[in-house]
């Protein structure tokens, strides 16, 4: 305490040696304390105030998030405590049991400072990252979690490296000896970082993705990735939470590319009575004749098939329609959902765009319509989707066919009561 110039005044007092080395400390110390609470009141208050100000009134978004996670707060706890480290060195004799108390709590609270701006300034980026639509920002919270984690640990390390006096490389050397167990603490966060990595480097998965894995129960979007998991809203608003790693392990549907493409897929059939197909007679063609989206179709059919059988020598002999090609109720049917569907705006023309029969079943002849909507919202594709079969469904006795459908118990009501009628009117006319 020689060197300390409050010791020396107190000693021209006329104070003996250890009352004046008591009070030099005393005032040395609360000394401190006065830099640290002046500073802070200044830096926080005022500095701290205006920085913010000038953050919320400019015309930038991204800097807002600075504020929102407090990063300018967390990182304005370093001035203090530098003029607190600096106030030590200036007002305590180096080597003194305080020395070494304040100024090894010092370096602990710059390790604290230290890891809770680097969380604050990783967890800023993130939202920065999203905010100005960074490409794979998303999944870029694997990295900002794993690196989370290094802050916390390398911050430990370094703590238990002020108070043990032990140098922190020579923590690190321990700790790499123990990788088994380090390992095994750490299985979930290793295979969850790598399972980030993977799902970066492929852009696997977004926020905002839609996704099916029904293993794990889960049918919506993705609301939340972090290291450790995925989250996942489901349709019935739900939340199913699935390990980041079984995103790489197992497999799931990714409706993205369905969001990105030009439009959402129809793929449905309808199953026809395959009793109710027949031969195309005068009356039936005069008959379709007269549907305005089949005029063009039938003209250049008639023609065709008449120079077809002329060529071949095919009679026409309507009661042996088999000779020769001739038009089937269900063909022009066909032709007509390919122009009908032609002519819907919300139906994209320049995707896959197919009518088609399928192999005959038990419950009929399936003629499948595979294409694709331009609106991809799901309300909307719905709507689009049943107005068209609404309308094909209506339209299919136009074609006297019909649609197959298994027997109720309505049907078996009523399967008798014709005959029973008839028998009841014969009765009644002998009579």
């Amino acid at each position: 305490m020689s060197d300390n110039w409050f010791y020396q005044q107190l000693l021209a007092f006329g104070l003996e040696a250890t009352l004046a080395e008591s009070a030099a400390l005393i005032i040395s110390v609360s000394l401190i304390l006065l830099i640290i609470m002046i500073a802070t009141i200044v830096l926080r208050r005022v500095l701290r105030a205006i920085s913010m100000g000038w953050i919320r009134r400019n015309r930038h978004r991204w800097d807002d998030v600075l504020v929102n996670h407090r990063v300018i707060d967390t990182v304005s706890w370093f001035v203090p405590l530098l003029l607190m480290n600096l106030s030590i060195d200036a007002l305590l004799p180096e080597g003194s049991a305080i020395y070494l108390i304040l100024k090894r709590t010092t370096l602990v609270f710059f390790v604290l400072v230290g890891v809770l701006s680097i969380n604050t300034v990783l967890s800023a980026a993130g939202d920065i990252a999203r905010l100005v639509k960074m490409k794979r920002a998303d999944v870029l919270n694997g990295f900002v979690d794993a690196a989370k984690i290094a802050s916390y640990i390398f911050g430990a390390i370094f703590v238990i490296s002020i108070f043990s006096g032990m140098s922190p490389w020579g923590i690190i050397s321990v700790l790499g000896g123990m990788t088994a167990v380090t390992m095994l603490v750490f299985r979930d966060t290793i295979v969850g970082f790598v399972a980030s990595v993977q799902l970066t480097a492929t852009d696997m998965v977004r926020i905002g993705d839609w996704v099916e894995m029904p293993s794990y129960g889960a049918d919506g979007d993705v609301i939340g990735i972090s290291i450790h998991t995925i989250r996942v809203q489901n349709w019935d608003k739900t939340i199913t939470t699935i390990p980041t790693y079984a995103l790489v392990s197992n497999s799931f549907k990714n409706w993205r590319g369905m969001a990105e493409s030009g439009g959402r897929r129809i793929k449905r059939a309808l199953m026809i009575d395959i009793n109710s197909i027949r031969f195309c007679d005068h009356d039936l063609l005069e008959r379709f004749s007269k549907i305005h989206l089949l005029k063009d179709y039938l003209s250049a059919k008639a023609k065709d098939i008449e120079e077809f059988n002329r060529q071949h020598s095919f009679p026409d002999d309507p009661a042996l329609p088999i000779n020769g090609r001739r038009q089937t109720n269900i063909g022009v049917f066909r032709a007509y959902v390919i122009a009908y569907l032609k002519s819907l705006p919300q139906v994209n023309q320049e995707m896959t765009f197919l009518v088609r029969h399928l192999a005959p079943t038990e419950h009929g002849l399936p003629l499948e319509i595979y294409v694709f909507s331009k609106d991809k919202r799901w309300a909307h594709y719905e709507a689009i989707q049943a107005d068209i079969f609404d309308h094909l469904l209506a339209a299919l006795p136009q074609f006297d066919l019909l649609v197959f459908q298994n027997p109720s118990g309505h049907d078996m009501r009523h399967w008798g009561r014709p005959a029973a009628l008839s028998a009841v009117q014969t009765d009644q006319h002998a009579s």
